[in-house]
């Protein structure tokens, strides 16, 4: 037992030469951020405008539909709701779509009057930025086609009740 710390002594002496070198390790090249200065970035390399920033700062009441309300506007609101709502929405816009009967609470209706009598804005503004258990969308769908299928949903008029 005396000679543990003696062998404990002679392990370090014998590999001390090998460990690190602290003199080269100061002396290195390295990256030193603080030492130089950044090069100025690309004007427009990171945007600063539009995203859904101005959307979370804006009366959804103030929003107004920029599409009309015509055939084909109405045929695209449909495409889109058909390949991003159906799935827990249900083809009805009933709120009973596959994937949604998974939900606790289930999805809701989209043909309810009470969600038709939201204002285009307000609609957009939940399909975008979400509501409650319903996922943000901005990023998902192009803003024309969100409008779009505001338009298809006030189409139904209340077909998926029943």
């Amino acid at each position: 037992m005396i000679y543990r710390p003696l062998w404990i002594v002679l392990l370090f002496l014998l590999f001390a030469p090998a460990g690190c070198d602290y003199g080269r390790m100061y002396d290195q090249e390295s990256v030193r951020t603080h030492e130089k200065k950044m090069p100025p970035g690309t004007p427009g390399a990171v945007p600063v405008t539009g995203g859904t920033e101005g959307l979370r700062r804006t009366d959804p009441r103030d929003l107004k539909n920029p599409l009309s309300p015509t055939a084909s506007t109405i045929s695209q609101g449909k495409e889109v709701y058909f390949s991003y709502c159906v799935q827990c929405h249900g083809p009805r816009a009933d709120g009973k779509g596959t994937v949604g009967q998974s939900f606790a609470p289930l999805p809701v209706s989209l043909t309810d009057p009470r969600v038709l009598g939201h204002s285009d804005g307000e609609l957009f503004v939940d399909i975008s930025l979400g509501a409650g258990r319903h996922p943000a969308l901005a990023t998902t769908v192009s803003e024309p086609d969100r409008w779009a299928v505001i338009h298809y949903l006030r189409s139904l008029k209340g077909e998926g009740k029943g």
